[in-house]
């Protein structure tokens, strides 16, 4: 089969199925081309890159537990934008619509699936024991999936699940689903992640951590990498915790965000600016285990109406080849810090001479006749020449003042 490509080019080159075969049928999984290793020669016969994300399936009122890749069991995703892609054993939708033949026979079809069918409600997987094979799940894996007839969620107790997932992917018994709130959106992944846009909601049943201050649908965005151990049973609905959870980014309107921080020490202020966890507004708190900013073309520019804070338990350290800090005012040990920073060349210079005239005053106090004099007009030049030939190592080699 030739090559399946975006273009007109491949008019006459699309899979299709026949133009008699139409409605929306579920099916089961089979297969999903996600790279041109895994089934090579499948990859190449169904259109190389193109077929990224189309898979094979089996439908459900003619279960057939073998794999076959045949144009009449391939669908391509339905939105060019935005793909879930299923694993082995999920239920899909499938429906028949135009395929790039359209021009040239507007009854041309091709399959195409929706993203998997909510089964368990579960964010992790909706995957779901294949009838034919249904006797190869020992009794207690059996069970699990019974209690959830009714419309419970999934309870595995086992420790695992002997479903056929796909080639890789591992399930794991503790990926909890989003805890929602009245008006709530979502986008989850599988493992723990997750991107709500929410606000704040007070009197809820449930708490959240972010409802404590503002009025009923004050907007908030949560994006959150992974989820935490809260002691509960893994079908129960999660709510963010900035403090336990993985990488986050909170956006905020009006709401205050209980973040505890690793740092609090504000002594270098005299009014110190209001604690990370109390300040209700908008703000963007970025919190994990590293940040990292690194710019590859141009610079990172940090303003503030007010002050910027850096602040660590241990060190902040400074790597460059030139650092500049221009200010009416610096302070240096102390935010009370009132001594004088000394001019080092305009200093060194009038030191110079005055230990120049120094030692020219030595050399003529002996001359006085009075021993003691000469005594210590000795020692005075001594000092004085040690002192003016080390004048340059007093200087600093890297910081400059104006």
């Amino acid at each position: 089969m030739a090559k399946q490509v975006t273009g007109l080019s491949s008019l006459q080159s699309t899979p299709s199925v026949k133009s008699s075969l139409s409605g929306v049928f579920g099916a089961r999984v089979r297969y999903t081309i996600l790279d041109d290793k895994t089934e090579p020669t499948v990859f190449k016969e169904f259109g190389e890159w193109s077929s990224i994300g189309s898979l094979f399936f089996s439908k459900l009122n003619n279960p057939n537990p073998s794999k076959n890749f045949t144009t009449d069991n391939f669908a391509k995703p339905l939105f060019p934008n935005n793909k879930i892609f299923p694993l082995e054993n999920e239920i899909v939708y499938i429906l028949p619509l135009p395929n790039s033949n359209v021009q040239g026979d507007v009854n041309d079809v091709s399959f195409y699936y929706f993203q998997p069918v909510n089964i368990w409600n579960s964010v992790h997987h909706n995957a779901i024991p294949d009838p034919i094979n249904g006797n190869s799940l020992p009794p207690s894996q059996q069970q699990d999936y019974e209690q959830t007839e009714a419309g419970a969620v999934r309870r595995v107790t086992d420790g695992g699940s002997e479903i056929d997932l796909g080639n890789t992917f591992v399930e794991k018994l503790d990926i909890k689903n989003l805890q929602p709130f009245e008006g709530d959106i979502f986008y989850e992944g599988r493992w723990g992640q997750s991107l709500r846009f929410g606000s704040t909601v007070n009197d809820s049943p449930i708490l959240n951590p972010w409802s404590r201050t503002g009025d009923n649908g004050d907007p908030l965005t949560i994006l959150r990498n992974s989820q935490y151990n809260d002691g509960k049973d893994a079908w129960i609905p999660q709510v963010e915790d900035i403090n336990k959870q993985g990488s986050s980014v909170y956006m905020t309107s009006t709401q205050a965000i209980p973040i505890e921080v690793s740092s609090k020490s504000y002594s270098s202020y005299k009014l110190a600016p209001t604690k990370p966890k109390q300040f209700a507004g908008e703000q963007i708190i970025l919190n994990s285990g590293r940040l990292l900013f690194n710019t590859k073309s141009d610079s990172i520019l940090m303003s503030s109406k007010n002050s910027i804070n850096l602040n660590a338990i241990n060190d902040v350290n400074i790597d460059a080849p030139r650092t500049v800090i221009q200010s009416k005012t610096v302070k240096l040990g102390d935010r009370d810090a009132f001594e004088s920073a000394i001019l080092g060349d305009k200093f060194f210079a009038d030191l110079s001479r005055l230990l120049k005239n120094l030692i020219e005053l030595g050399m003529a106090l002996p001359s006085v006749g009075n021993p003691s004099v000469a005594a210590a007009s000795t020692t005075m030049m001594k000092a004085a020449t040690q002192i003016l030939n080390n004048i340059e190592k007093y200087k600093s080699k890297t910081t400059k003042i104006k």
